[in-house]
């Protein structure tokens, strides 16, 4: 008997009832459990077998407990633990495996081991597990084979669903995509798959062009915020061509942005050669380039010469202007100055004779020839000057310069190109200095330059450059320092603001440690900065 009741004990059944269901069959368990309590002893033990085994299981009454607090999420509830490395393996080892399309079959049970949706789809990126299509990615002769799973492909693109569950849907194991590099596919899936943005220089623009052809927004966006914040005049003219292929204008504005003030670095960059012939047009009929025409010039002879290549011409001159076509009469050849036409357009061989002639006759005849080359000068940009004193004066002891640093530190809240500083001269009559001016970000110098300014003796700033302007990043504060040589006599300023706005540009500045002679937020030197903005 006592076999049995333990028998019975063991199998109690769990039954999940309506409210009124329990407490009506409690109710009635709880009564021939008294019945039978009421029986005598004697017969106890001969009944007791019996009634045990007429007893209804045991229920439970499931009760919700109201609660005003915010549902939480499987990932809130069970917080992610790293798995023991001798029996499973983590999202990140997979991750692993699966960038070189190396995957181990899952651990048992691997569902398990992830508490999200996110986490259990990211084991299935680059995963031949339950894969029901393949892609053959890249160029012939450097493709890879990456499976696929068209349901999680078709939620995270609607080029995917339309190919996989569209009306037009074909049933394809396998689909070969030669237009798009594997790295820059994988990525896409990354994103897909896990969520996960994963971009790098050299595949951003890839990567871009991947997410742009299966349309998914939001990596397309993290390429764009990438490609802008990796801006600079080295990649400008091919970020440029590529922003317009794209069509992204936010990301073509910030280009112009930057071949306008630095335009001389981004035509001698090595990208301006790589860029396609429409654009080089455009560049070249940029009225705002702030570049020396010779510089122009000689950019687009280099982008000729490299054209020839890809064409597999001849290294000619005639070649040359063949591929510049009427480009050639974009550059504002006339505008030069005359040495800089003498020295080199006149002596590169691409010029015509008559063209030659006639260009000459414009330099120095009073009727001045007809010119198939525009002979308008450009614009340029127009600098910018932030001062930050509000007075100056001058004193018998001061401001004195002997070897000794002036610097002032700044931060701006919009990107900027500082292409020099406003100074102060001597305060007692005409005097020439020597001035070494320097610009550092976290100690790092990103542009110096020595020169000579000549002051009148007025309480004037003097204007001294740096070779290329600077660009300045928002919302960092970047060191501006300046060594003179010249009359130890200053003027000085006065009345400093911390805050300065020009234009749309807002300017704070702060003490510099590298100031040796003074210099600070209230009064010192190096009064202006000389921005484009």
């Amino acid at each position: 008997m006592v076999d049995d009741k333990e028998k019975n004990m063991k199998c109690l059944t769990f039954f999940l009832m309506l409210p009124e269901t329990v407490k009506n069959r409690s109710k009635k368990s709880s009564k021939k459990a008294n019945s039978s309590s009421s029986s005598s002893s004697s017969s106890s033990s001969s009944s007791a077998g019996s009634s045990n085994s007429k007893l209804p299981p045991v229920c439970y009454e499931i009760i919700t407990l109201k609660t005003k607090k915010k549902k939480k999420m499987a990932a809130d509830i069970f917080p992610r633990k790293k798995p023991a490395n001798s029996s499973s393996t983590t999202v990140q080892q997979y991750h692993q495996q699966n960038l070189s399309n190396n995957n181990l079959i899952p651990a048992p049970n691997w569902q398990g081991l992830y508490p999200t949706i996110r986490e259990r789809n990211a084991v299935m990126f680059n995963n031949d597990l339950m894969a029901d299509v393949h892609f053959v990615v890249g160029p012939p002769g450097g493709t890879q084979r990456l499976p696929g799973h068209k349901y999680v492909l078709a939620v995270g693109s609607s080029v995917f669903h339309a190919m996989f569950y569209g009306e037009l849907a074909e049933d394809k194991d396998e689909i070969r995509i030669p237009d798009v590099e594997p790295a820059a596919f994988l990525a896409m899936l990354k994103y897909i798959y896990c969520d996960e943005i994963d971009l790098a220089a050299d595949t951003v623009l890839a990567t871009l062009y991947a997410a742009k052809k299966y349309i998914v927004p939001h990596l397309a966006r993290a390429c764009v915020n990438f490609l802008e914040t990796s801006l600079s005049a080295k990649n400008a003219c091919v970020l440029l061509s590529q922003s317009c292929l794209f069509e992204e204008p936010d990301l073509t504005q910030r280009c112009w942005e930057v071949i306008d003030a630095q335009a001389e670095l981004a035509l001698k960059s090595e990208g301006f050669c790589d860029i396609d012939f429409q654009t080089l047009e455009s560049i070249l009929r940029r009225e705002t380039l702030n570049a020396k025409e010779i510089v122009v010039f000689e950019a687009a002879l280099n982008w000729a010469e490299v054209e020839c290549q890809r064409q597999d011409l001849a290294l000619s001159i005639e070649n040359k202007r063949k591929v510049l076509g009427k480009a050639l009469y974009l550059i504002r050849i006339p505008t030069m100055a005359l040495d800089d036409f003498a020295n080199g357009a006149a002596q590169s061989g691409v010029l015509t004779l008559n063209e030659t002639n006639d260009i000459f006759l414009w330099y120095t005849a009073a009727k001045k020839p007809e010119l198939q080359f525009v002979s308008k000068a450009r614009k340029g940009l127009v600098p910018q000057r932030c001062h930050r004193f509000q007075s100056c004066a001058y004193r018998s002891n001061q401001w004195r310069y002997r070897g000794r640093c002036d610097s002032i530190q700044f931060a701006v809240d919009k990107r900027v190109f500082i292409a020099g500083f406003g100074l102060y001269g001597s305060s007692c009559g005409s005097a020439e200095y020597s001035a070494k001016i320097e610009l550092k970000r976290q100690g790092v110098v990103l542009g110096q330059n020595l020169s000579k300014y000549f002051s009148d003796g007025s309480s004037n700033t003097f204007p001294v450059w740096f070779e290329y302007p600077v660009q300045i990043e928002p919302d960092t504060f970047y060191t501006a320092s300046v060594i003179l040589d010249g009359n130890e006599l200053s003027y000085f300023g006065q009345e400093g603001m911390t805050e300065v706005q020009c234009g749309k540009v807002t300017v704070q500045f702060q003490c510099s440690s590298d100031s040796t002679n003074g210099t600070g937020v209230q009064g010192g030197q190096i009064p202006e900065l000389i921005f484009y903005a």
